[in-house]
């Protein structure tokens, strides 16, 4: 059964005259007659009746004309979204995100997503730098608002949010719990709990640069995987954790109630940079919309001695 030969028979169901339906599908008469035949010899059934008075369906020719119509009218509104889509006019997008961008990036933009291309539908996605990065490999994402840029040509980027600060998390009993900020000297000596790099890349290689700087070395004694568990682990032991500030003061580290502290480190303040982050060869039209309803012709900045004193 070939497509044509439904819109063929639909054309016949109409007009109930060869001729006419001939002239409308712009078909002589015997190339319709023999697309009908092989429509009917594929089904098995006789769909058209006819003699030299009148041409009329088959109770089976009746019932299959409701159900071709209902192929036709499918088929129509699928090349209809797919031209839609190749547009961008309409279709999805997945986008991967981390906490700054969820506070810094996406409630406006999505706001803007939402105006201006309605029928385009958005999925969000909360994964560590890491994880963003493979899914945007494999294609699950088609965009990903992370720490960093991948220095490999396979991705394009462009930087969102400058300077995102770190923290030391430490528990309440530690000797740092109450210091208002510490000099990154101070962690020589310190055991830490710290993250696998290909979690978080820009943050670890921040982490160790900071360290570098100060010339001295990190003494990593635990590892863990998020900033819930390095919370967790500081609180039961004299471990120093890191987390980014706006994901400490998520987290309500400090707060009542709270086993964790955030400490300001400084000399130097280790920092990152956020960026969006998408394909090279992205097919995808909706990631350059969705780029154009970003509103940062300049990177953003979070001011550090305001974020924490809040």
């Amino acid at each position: 059964m070939e497509f044509r030969h439904l819109v063929s028979f639909i054309t016949i169901a109409e007009e109930l005259h060869f001729g006419r339906a001939a002239q409308r599908l712009h078909l002589t008469q015997p190339s319709l007659s023999a697309q009908l035949q092989k429509l009917e010899k594929s089904l098995g059934v006789q769909l058209v009746a006819r003699n030299s008075h009148e041409v009329k369906l088959t109770p089976a020719g009746r019932e299959f004309e409701s159900q071709a119509r209902l192929i036709v009218a499918q088929m129509d509104r699928a090349a209809q979204a797919a031209k839609a889509t190749a547009e961008g006019r309409a279709g999805t997008l997945n986008i991967g995100y981390n906490l700054p961008a969820s506070r810094h990036v996406l409630p406006e933009a999505l706001t803007r997503m939402t105006e201006r291309h309605p029928d385009i539908v958005v999925s969000l996605w909360e994964k560590r730098t890491g994880p963003q990065l493979a899914a945007l490999s494999d294609g699950s994402l088609d965009l990903a608002l992370v720490y960093g840029h991948p220095s490999t040509t396979d991705f394009r980027y462009r930087r969102l949010l400058h300077r995102v600060p770190l923290v030391a998390v430490v528990g309440r009993r530690h000797r740092w719990a109450d210091r208002p900020g510490v000099p990154f000297a101070e962690l020589e000596g310190q055991e830490c709990v710290l993250f696998a790099r290909e979690q978080c890349p820009a943050m670890y290689d921040s982490i160790f640069r900071a360290a570098a700087d100060s010339r001295i070395s990190l003494a990593v004694a635990q590892t863990a995987d998020d900033p819930g568990a390095t919370a967790h682990m500081v609180s039961v032991r004299p471990l120093v954790g890191f987390a980014s500030l706006p994901r400490a003061i998520s987290m309500g580290m400090g707060g009542p109630g709270t086993a964790s502290v955030a400490v300001k480190l400084f000399d130097p303040v280790p920092t990152l940079d956020l960026y969006a982050v998408w394909r090279a060869d992205e097919p995808n039209p909706a990631v350059g919309f969705f780029l154009d309803c970003i509103d940062s012709p300049e990177p953003a900045q979070i001011d550090i001695a305001r974020a924490v004193s809040a």
